[in-house]
């Protein structure tokens, strides 16, 4: 009898410290929660940074704002600037689909706005313009070009210019590429970074580079993975190659950019830090990508083979791409530049760049752009 009290005693006074200890964890989880939340909004301001001359001066004819839209019945959100407002203005078409590409530039400064009025247009149920209201049904590849068109429309208007120049970056590439075929009287020229021509067979070219790289590695663990999901019959990508995709990308040097080896410091970490937006819309940063992904669009964009379907632009155009580009295939897309009919055509290969010239060798990109794009 002595003994079960002593036992039931000894269960009671551990429980008890067990509790202790529970309560204590969850209060300092709950501190550490709190703190992060405060550390987030303080870093989080959501004021665009105005450009500024040498002496720490705001530069007197320039413009840098966080400005929205409606466009085609959805309030669209773009963030503008320029050195000089009366620059020719470049709509920059991100990609994805749903990841803007604006915070790139705190970490890799382009210095496009030197020269243009630089437009970095937030699509349809992303970013700055995610809205729970959207309905999926609007998220088509048809929809897209029409917003394209009809944000340039705008901007024409804004700035009172006839044309302007239009960049399409990855999945962006696939939209303005299109835009400027139906509309090439509102372009000056067209830019393709990371041009998509057929991107189903570009994944699969991705995936045995992969195979072959992590073999030559001697990386097992990655190789097993990477079997596990073939892709090689594939119409499109499964669920599972999705979740490995990005991270033995940019592991293996071929993603965002030559040296981004993961995608929580390179992407998640750059976003969550920028000072220019505000809470609510980096939280919608992710938000808008999650709804894009649930959408249809992907399954148009991996059965559509542009290098088929948009075979003519009556505008200059120029390809940029990076030599360890894989996420979109640079040989690919010079072999597309190749077959397309366009009055001027001009590829460039970067050397030390992946799948964003633009934020790699930003240098070489404006040099180009001004001796070769502007006329």
């Amino acid at each position: 009898m002595e003994k079960h009290k002593i036992i039931t005693s000894f269960k009671r006074d551990l429980a008890g410290k067990v509790g202790k200890i529970m309560l204590i964890s969850f209060s300092l989880i709950t501190l550490c929660i709190i703190a992060l939340a405060i550390i987030l909004l303080v870093q989080s301001p959501g004021k665009v940074n105005p450009l500024r001359d040498k002496n720490g001066n705001v530069m007197k004819g320039s413009i840098s704002e966080k400005i929205n839209v409606k466009i085609n019945g959805v309030n669209m959100g773009m963030i503008i600037k320029s050195e000089n407002i009366s620059n020719p203005v470049l709509l920059f078409v991100h990609g994805g689909p749903g990841m803007p590409e604006y915070f790139l530039t705190e970490i890799y400064p382009t210095g496009l706005e030197k020269y243009f009025t630089v437009v970095w247009w937030d699509q349809r149920g992303a970013g700055l313009s995610y809205s729970s209201d959207i309905s999926a049904k609007t998220m088509t590849t048809k929809q897209f070009v029409s917003d394209t068109i009809s944000v340039t429309n705008y901007l024409r208007e804004r700035f009172g210019q006839d044309k302007l120049y239009l960049m399409g970056h990855s999945w962006g590439s696939y939209i303005a590429l299109q835009a400027a075929a139906k509309s090439p009287e509102l372009y000056h020229a067209y830019i393709g970074v990371g041009q998509i021509s057929n991107q189903m067979e570009s994944e699969k070219i991705a995936y045995e580079y992969m195979i072959k790289y992590y073999n030559a590695k001697g990386d097992k663990k990655t190789v097993k993975k990477l079997e596990a999901t073939p892709i090689e019959t594939m119409d499109g990508l499964s669920d599972a190659y999705e979740k490995i995709r990005d991270d033995v990308m940019h592991r293996a040097g071929i993603g965002t950019t030559h040296k981004m080896e993961s995608v929580v410091s390179g992407i998640f970490l750059p976003v969550m830090q920028n000072s220019e937006y505000i809470l609510k819309e980096k939280i919608n940063i992710w938000r808008g990508k999650a709804f894009s992904n649930s959408t249809g669009l992907k399954n148009e964009f991996y059965s559509t083979d542009l290098s088929k379907t948009i075979t003519k632009l009556d505008i200059p155009v120029y390809f940029f791409s990076g030599i360890y580009d894989y996420t979109v295939n640079y040989s690919m897309s010079e072999a597309y530049l190749k077959k397309l009919s366009a009055p001027v055509k001009g590829f460039y290969l970067f050397k030390e760049s992946a799948h964003s010239p633009i934020f790699e060798e930003p240098k070489k990109v404006v040099h180009i752009m001004r001796e070769d794009v502007i006329k």
